[in-house]
């Protein structure tokens, strides 16, 4: 659920009554331009910078409340740094932050002029995605609601004042697309496990049909015609029933065109199944399916811009519970690829249902990529903790091209070494291989089990444990769910695969 705010763009103009915000460099000089709109505000913020100590640091803000030779409420004035700075500016940060500082205000007006030369349409895209993100909010079952929660940070209305307003509109379309996949990320993610569980998740993704996106489910009688012995193992010990969802968007000007396909896996609640996790922190496993969450807010995003490209987004949703059915430590299940597996630890489920995913998608439709998001090992969070996701991949040039998207988006990945020195360590007396190799190096083990199901497919892993939920609030997001993955994956299409 997003917060009840109505972004829009105008061209540069005086609040009115409005709260109003301006952007000051290291040498906190307002811009000529908006100094003209309100010209009591270089005198307002001379005097209220040196009581304060503000020094227009990037990514700082004065408050000036009631000031009196201004009709606003409040003037804001926002740091975007040296001029160095400020050309780098993450402007999606800057919404976020501006966002948060309006708080519960009505209604908010954004100068929206660069301290020294001008902000381009696609910064003030960025900006609007910021503000728009910063906003969500998931309060939906919440029915006594504190004064600061329904005061809280979400402006009624702002108005982004810029030069050229129709060129900011047409940026601003992709990224709205964005911001709603993102949204719904967050929101499948935040939702409680009662509620999104295999089948219902499989009805939110078949809401995409209305965006123009193809969706199948298919249901376990159809799976287990297929093989998918290791997905349909996890989910078995569940009264709820396992689905695996195909989405696919054909966008690009061939129909015939190579899809690419994002796989994500879909735990919608991990117990751990017979070997059964602590208690503590139990109920953040309702969390375990961030990677499908990603998957279905990235085919969202890439189907409401119309993007240039044919996708697939396949997802594998289980629940794992240690029912009287629940597979055993010392079992052997048989996956679609004809290859057995011995459970070693049933808290190790997550690759089996992606073990099944990926070999249906790479059998099926012969993509020209895969990339697989998972909320994997614990051991990724030893590793790169909450900052980054983990990367593994088997193509380069793929692997190169999610760190750019990662650095131009803000969600930081680090590539992690694949080795066959490695698989060793999965190897089996009595299978073809085991589902876990112990606790050393527990994430790339992980990663080397998936490679064993992409034959020759180009494919990257993202281990998204420490990103997807749970992760560090930042100026874009106060929500519990991240929705990580999405801005990323979108970019990585925008910039390398329309066509």
């Amino acid at each position: 659920m997003s917060g009840p705010v109505k972004v829009d763009f105008a061209p540069l103009a005086a609040p009115k009554g409005a709260n109003f915000v301006v952007f000051v460099g290291a040498d906190l000089k307002i811009p000529e331009r908006v100094a003209e709109l309100a010209p009591a505000a270089p005198g307002l913020l001379a005097g209220a910078a040196k009581t304060a100590r503000f020094a227009g640091k990037a990514l700082t803000a004065l408050d000036i409340l009631s000031p009196a030779e201004l009709d606003s409420p409040r003037l804001l004035v926002v740091g975007v740094g040296e001029a160095k700075e400020a050309k780098e500016t993450d402007f999606a940060k800057l919404g976020g932050l501006v966002m948060g500082k309006l708080g519960g205000a009505k209604e908010a007006v954004v100068a929206f002029a660069a301290p020294e030369g001008e902000w381009s349409a696609a910064a003030a895209a960025d900006f609007l995605l910021g503000l728009r993100l910063r906003a969500y909010r998931f309060d939906k079952y919440k029915t006594k609601k504190k004064d600061d929660e329904e005061n809280g940070e979400s402006a009624g209305k702002v108005t982004i004042g810029v030069a050229d307003v129709a060129a900011a509109r047409r940026a601003a379309r992709d990224r709205e697309a964005v911001a709603e996949g993102v949204e719904l990320a967050r929101t499948l993610v935040n939702e409680p496990p009662n509620v999104l569980f295999p089948e219902e998740f499989a009805k939110r993704a078949a809401a995409l049909e209305k965006l123009g996106v193809e969706v199948e489910a298919l249901d376990e009688k159809a799976m287990a015609k297929l093989g998918m012995g290791a997905l349909l193992g996890v989910g078995q010990g569940s009264n709820k029933e396992s689905r695996l969802v195909v989405m696919r968007w054909q966008g690009a000007k061939s129909a015939k065109a190579k899809p690419i396909a994002f796989v994500g896996k879909g735990v919608c609640f991990d117990t751990g199944g017979i070997s059964i996790k602590p208690a503590a922190g139990m109920e953040d496993m309702k969390g375990d399916m961030a990677g499908a969450a990603c998957v279905v807010g990235l085919m969202h995003a890439l189907a409401r811009r119309k993007a240039r490209v044919n996708a697939i987004g396949a997802i594998g949703l289980v629940e794992n519970m240690p029912g009287g059915d629940a597979i055993r430590p010392g079992d052997i299940l048989k996956s679609m690829s004809g290859q057995t597996i011995e459970v070693i630890n049933t808290d190790a489920e997550g690759r089996l249902v992606l073990a099944d995913a990926l070999w249906y998608v790479q059998d099926k439709y012969k993509p020209a990529f895969m990339i697989d998001l998972a909320t994997l090992t614990g051991a990724i969070l030893v590793a790169l903790g909450h900052e980054r996701a983990g990367l593994f991949a088997n193509n380069d040039e793929l692997a190169d091209r999610l760190v750019e998207a990662g650095k131009a988006t803000g969600e930081k990945i680090w590539r992690m070494p694949l080795d066959p020195a490695y698989d060793k360590l999965i190897d089996s007396k009595f299978a073809d291989v085991k589902n876990t190799g112990g606790r050393n190096a527990g994430s790339i083990t992980a990663a080397q089990f998936l490679q064993r199901f992409v034959n020759n497919t180009p494919w990257a892993h993202l281990d998204i444990a420490g990103t997807g939920m749970g992760s560090p609030q930042n100026e874009i997001n106060r929500s519990w769910a991240s929705g990580w993955g999405v801005r990323l994956l979108d970019r990585l299409v925008a910039d390398h695969y329309e066509t």
